[in-house]
């Protein structure tokens, strides 16, 4: 038990620790080879939480280059879709949020004078004219989120406003202070690193990580997701059981929130999964604690559990230790007609286990988007990870949908926000 405390200390300071301001070098494209994973072995989507959400796809998709610049021409993509750098330079960049004139606002996850930056593309030439640095004392802005003409950042524990944001631009990084519009969140590090959205509701969503690998929190905050007015009064318990999530999104037609959960760490390699989950309602609980993926008990808290038979099962069990963050429904026009209503996570890549895995962007097929059902759980993009020397050329972090139907990509390791983009082959 000291053992497990002390490895638990361990994987807590890892994992905040601030981005490495360093970037990688890229690999070259030829050493990078498909390594795709798929837990999904039929077409009624049983899909299983165990070693086979890290296997092969046995070359079940067809890749190729993206480009020839050297920080994506090693990510291998579906025929037709090509990876470009939209900007680059960036430190740490986390979560996105698109305004309706376009302008791209990137928050960050540095520990200490962090950074927001805003990207605008004013020739509409699909590669980022000139970014912003909006701020750069705050502690952790991971959280990004435009409303009404503000620009919402979530620190460990406030969330800020920065009102009429795209007329301050120019006057950066010496704008008018942001609004507090609340500082009532723990000011834990560990998992207190926030990811925010507003809701169909009007809502503002803000999830509040475990303050532990694995632990029952002494405050109903901790591993949960929370939704407040968007001036910040009548903050309230949404969800819980959730031990982190790093990204969420709303249902295009159903409304519901469906979001990512990273699974607890120290039980081996394959076990538990990472999860997509989906809240149809306010009020349920995900089971952390006591269970994961479809029922796995936890060793130290599953015979605590009182009210096991109200716990929600995930959608789908994604790949142990993936490290799924940020997610989106995919609605717009550029792609084919066959990724319509998909959700596009990213996946940023395992920190401890011993063959790496993750780290890269794959794709739940929805066999009908008005409802929970899933057919597929499938790679998209791939070749951060290089497998064969175990080294990550970068790691994704969040996801956006472009007003022309392209992906924003951020990546924290290498310090770039890709765009994905698709054009039928001749």
């Amino acid at each position: 038990m000291r053992l497990l405390r002390l490895l638990t200390i361990a994987a807590a300071i890892l994992s905040m620790s601030g981005c490495q301001s360093l970037i990688q070098p890229p690999l070259q494209p030829q050493v990078v080879l498909p390594t795709s994973a798929n837990p999904n072995s039929n077409a009624n989507a049983n899909f299983s939480a165990n070693a086979n959400a890290n296997k092969n796809l046995n070359g079940n998709i067809n890749t190729e280059e993206a480009s020839k610049d050297p920080l994506t021409s090693f990510i291998k993509v579906p025929p037709g879709f090509t990876v470009d750098v939209y900007a680059k330079g960036l430190e740490c960049p986390r979560q996105l949020a698109l305004s309706p004139k376009g302008t791209l606002f990137v928050g960050t996850k540095i520990n200490q004078n962090g950074k927001v930056y805003a990207i605008t593309n004013k020739n509409k030439d699909n590669v980022g004219d000139q970014v912003f640095t909006i701020a750069d004392n705050l502690k952790c802005p991971n959280g990004v989120a435009f409303h009404d003409g503000a620009l919402y950042v979530a620190e460990i524990n406030r969330i800020l406003r920065y009102d009429d944001i795209e007329s301050q631009l120019s006057n950066s990084p010496k704008l008018a202070p942001p609004v507090v519009v609340n500082n009532q969140f723990p000011s834990e590090g560990h998992h207190g690193w926030k990811y925010i959205r507003f809701g169909p509701d009007n809502k503002l969503y803000v999830p509040v990580g475990a303050p532990c690998n694995v632990c029952e929190p002494d405050k109903s905050i901790f591993a949960s997701i929370m939704r407040m007015n968007k001036d910040g009064s009548n903050l309230e318990l949404f969800a819980s059981g959730i031990r982190n999530t790093v990204g969420f999104d709303f249902h295009p037609q159903t409304k519901q929130l469906w979001f990512t959960d990273n699974g607890r760490d120290l039980l081996g390699d394959d076990i538990p999964p990472d999860e997509l989950n989906c809240a149809e309602r306010a009020g349920m609980n995900f089971g952390f604690p006591y269970r994961y993926g479809n029922n796995i008990p936890d060793p130290i808290f599953g015979g605590k559990a009182k009210t096991e038979s109200n716990f929600t099962p995930p959608v789908v069990p994604l790949g142990a230790h993936v490290a799924a963050l940020g997610m989106r429904f995919y609605n717009g026009k550029q792609f084919p007609s066959a990724y319509q209503g998909n959700i596009f996570i990213a996946e940023h890549g395992s920190w401890n286990r011993s063959k790496k895995t993750g780290c890269r962007i794959t794709r739940v097929i929805l066999d009908d988007t008005t409802n929970k059902k899933a057919n597929k759980y499938e790679v998209f993009a791939e070749g951060w990870l290089n497998q064969d020397k175990q080294e990550y050329a970068g790691r994704p972090v969040d996801i956006v949908v472009a007003d022309d139907g392209a992906l924003f990509v951020s990546d924290d390791s290498a310090g770039v926000i890709y765009r994905i983009s698709y054009k039928k082959p001749i």
